[in-house]
């Protein structure tokens, strides 16, 4: 599999502030990658320096061969965008919005009206495809946004919190949508605060603090480098502390040792959020 994204030392600074130090990176074509940190830890600057938004300070990043600074404009072709906040138009339906998009990718009008039609049967929204965005779920509205973001066929889809502010159900739906997606051939980009998140979805995640990578790899990779299987010590005064072990026999062992009434002790699986917490000290989302 040949890497898609490459970023090599990319540095971004905002004044006296590092956003992003010498920043090495390769995303693989045909993956679901997950890009995880704290709150301005540089997911967001580094999101926008391979969207073309920002320009970075010295180092590279290309997708699928061409630079993202020199050839920003050839870049657009290969990608869509869905950032967090909704940006469609809410004076529009879920149609007029795609016919806008579509206009500004210069698409011919039979081509328009054919893709338009594709990818609103695609998406579930027949039913709903002439209502006004104002009166849709935050679920339909994610899906349109999408939606919006693939007419011009883009080879790579970078998600920035896809399912912020969504219910449980609605989350995996679009789960549910992104994995279909990638099936079909689109690389997935995505940043989660939502640790599960990416957990179910991702093939490699990438965790990043004060601007640079501090780890790389699958979930289970990421685990298994901390432990698989995580003892839990719930103390009244101390708080909850943390150990991980290779298996349960050696959790076990452990607990046998320091069991004791005056705590709460409990033997489970380790996850990810495990390893973003003992890498960077803090929960997800926390700044």
């Amino acid at each position: 599999m040949d890497d898609l994204i490459t970023i090599d030392r990319l540095t971004k600074n905002y004044g006296k502030v590092e956003a992003v130090k010498e920043l090495d990176l390769k995303v693989r074509r045909g993956e679901i990658f997950g890009f995880l940190g704290p709150n301005g830890a540089g997911k967001t600057t580094t999101m926008r320096v391979m969207t073309t938004l920002t320009k970075p300070n010295s180092g590279r990043v290309s997708i699928d061969g061409l630079d993202v600074v020199k050839e920003g404009e050839r870049v657009k072709e290969l990608i869509g965008v869905v950032q967090q906040h909704l940006s469609l138009d809410r004076d529009l339906s879920i149609r007029e919005n795609m016919v806008l998009h579509a206009r500004l990718h210069r698409m011919r009008s039979t081509e328009r009206e054919n893709r338009i039609r594709e990818l609103i049967e695609y998406a579930g929204l027949s039913e709903h495809a002439d209502k006004m965005v104002d009166v849709l779920s935050g679920g339909m509205k994610k899906r349109a946004t999408i939606m919006c973001a693939l007419l011009h066929r883009p080879q790579l889809l970078f998600l920035d919190e896809p399912t912020v502010g969504l219910d449980a159900q609605t989350r995996r739906r679009m789960w549910d949508l992104v994995r279909r997606l990638n099936s079909d051939g689109t690389t997935i980009f995505l940043t989660t605060h939502y640790i599960e998140e990416a957990q179910a979805l991702c093939d490699r995640v990438g965790i990043i603090d004060h601007g640079r990578l501090i780890a790389l790899g699958s979930p289970l990779e990421l685990r298994q480098k901390l432990g698989m299987v995580a003892v839990e010590m719930q103390g009244d005064n101390n708080g909850t502390r943390y150990q991980y072990f290779s298996d349960r026999a050696g959790a076990t062992r452990f607990v046998q040792d320091i069991a004791s009434q005056d705590q709460t002790i409990i033997i489970r699986e380790s996850n990810l959020e495990d390893v973003f917490v003992e890498l960077t000290g803090q929960k997800v989302g926390d700044a």
